[in-house]
């Protein structure tokens, strides 16, 4: 089971952080100064961003029970 849980920690934690950079910049910080500021209008729709950030909250809430999880597994074991 612990495996199964650091297996799905990995896998979750590399899938969030695609995610979280396939966001669209929504202001300035970080992401401007490397150009995140000039992006074309094309670069993806209402639709397509709701569906994003509704995966991304999904992989965080897996992400967040794999690290209680194997919190709990260590704990116990």
């Amino acid at each position: 089971m612990i495996v199964f849980l650091q297996a799905m920690l990995i896998i979750t934690s590399v899938l969030l952080v695609l995610l979280v950079l396939l966001h669209r910049a929504k202001g300035g910080g970080l992401s401007s100064l490397f150009g995140g500021g000039m992006q074309s209008s094309l670069a993806g729709s209402s639709v397509a961003e709701k569906n994003l950030d509704r995966l991304t909250l999904f992989v965080m809430a897996l992400w967040v029970i794999a690290i209680v999880g194997v919190g709990l597994l260590i704990k116990l074991g």
